[in-house]
């Protein structure tokens, strides 16, 4: 009977060890493992040497993808951060068999591996030779775009594939977008506002066989890891005849100046400084007003050939009258002081004059609105990057006061010659 009593009362210990719940996951199956679509589809042929693995996953994620060359060597590349595509680091190579293996998993571990083989294409007849205006190891001014140019127009249809080559970040980060100018020779990128100073900007275009119409092909791919320096801004009025300077907000020099006469007059708008030389020749030889002189620091504002630039001859104008074929003309001391207080990437803003700057002719991306800007991209723009509020009395960031906001003129072929 003892023995009984015992057994008995041991039994609620047993149950109660056991709150774990033995029938848990009981009628509830494992889940499935994830589906998972690649691209490009088994044997493909010709296909681009920038070709990207494309992964379309559903109840899981990417987990490995690994593609190799015909000798069996793994190529290095990345998942893009959408988890949409694996991009390789650079171009494959023309006329090779790759294969790629793509793996996913969910949750539960369940995995699935796909696999394709595919082969690139002969090197192309058609080359679209590009340019990155972003250096290594240089320093800019704070309203730098990106550009990327193109020695041919890009049609539309072959400009959202080029985007999505394009990548830019920044520390601290500000996004930004990419956007076109209407004839294709030149897509740029910038923020809402202008760069804080100390960024850190890198950039790679990743255009090494990327398909750029007409049956062209990008030439190379291209890179660049830059600093931002501090605040300068130009501001040029023709009213007055007085280039403002100002360094981090603050006005540090009036200059005066000579800008284009009526029948060559300077454009207005806000542009950026391009190129600076210590010492450059304008040669216009077969213009209506042919000419061929050496400036001495001269500064690139547009394609067209403006520049500010020392000017002696125009002394006696500077400050009071418009003399030169288009260019913005000071003095020997206040150009040289002027090449030392700017950096390529600095804001010039020109109000007042006859004509106005034409979008294209030069890096152009400021002269106007952030909605308008924006129009200009071939991919969806992000709603979240919208630009801050201007600060009292200026531009966004709290630069000096902006010129009137010009029209949106077609575009002008670009020339190597200076306004003088």
């Amino acid at each position: 009977m003892l023995l009984l009593m015992l057994v008995m009362a041991a039994i609620p210990l047993v149950l109660a060890g056991c709150t774990g719940n033995p029938l848990k996951g009981v009628g509830r199956p494992a889940p499935p493992p994830p589906k998972l679509a690649i691209t490009p589809a088994p044997d493909s042929r010709d296909l681009p040497t920038s070709v990207e693995i494309g992964t379309a996953v559903t109840g899981g994620k990417v987990t490995e993808v690994a593609v190799t060359d015909p000798a069996g060597v793994r190529v290095d590349g990345a998942m893009r951060a959408d988890g949409t595509s694996w991009m390789p680091s650079k171009a494959l190579a023309n006329k090779q068999t790759y294969t790629a293996q793509v793996t996913a998993k969910n949750d539960a571990g369940k995995a699935v591996t796909q696999k394709t083989t595919f082969s690139t294409m002969d090197k192309p007849a058609k080359r679209t030779v590009t340019n990155l205006n972003l250096q290594s190891d240089q320093t800019y001014g704070v309203a730098l775009p990106i550009t990327v140019s193109f020695d041919s127009d890009v049609p539309k249809d072959a400009r959202a594939g080029i985007q999505r080559r394009l990548s830019v970040s920044t520390d601290p980060p500000q996004p930004g977008v990419w956007a076109w100018d209407e004839n294709g020779r030149q897509v740029s990128y910038r923020a809402p506002d202008f760069w804080r100073p100390g960024t850190t900007i890198s950039v790679r275009a990743a255009l090494d066989g990327v398909p750029m119409g007409g049956g062209s092909f990008g030439d190379t791919d291209r890179a660049g890891t830059a600093k931002i320096g501090n605040r300068v801004f130009l501001e040029i009025d023709n009213a007055t005849k007085q280039m403002s300077v100002f360094k981090d907000d603050v006005l540090v020099k009036k200059i005066p100046v000579s800008m284009g006469k009526s029948s060559t007059p300077t454009s207005s708008g806000k542009m950026v400084i391009m190129e600076k030389h210590e010492s450059t020749v304008f040669d216009t030889t077969g213009s209506a007003d042919p000419y061929v002189v050496t400036v001495a620091n001269a500064q690139r504002l547009t394609w067209g050939g403006e520049f500010i630039h020392a000017a002696p001859w125009s002394v006696g104008d500077q400050g009071s009258a418009n003399v030169s074929h288009g260019c913005t003309n000071v003095s020997d001391e206040n150009s040289e002081w002027l090449m030392k207080t700017t950096r390529v990437g600095d804001l010039v803003t020109i109000k007042g004059t006859e004509v106005t700057l034409d979008q294209g002719n030069g890096w152009t991306a400021w002269n106007v609105s952030w909605d308008e800007f924006v129009k200009g991209s071939a991919l969806p723009v992000p709603a979240d990057i919208k630009p801050a509020s201007p600060a009292p009395g200026g531009p966004a960031n709290g630069g000096p006061p902006a010129a009137d906001k010009p029209a949106t003129p077609t575009p002008t072929p670009t020339s190597s010659g200076g306004g003088r």
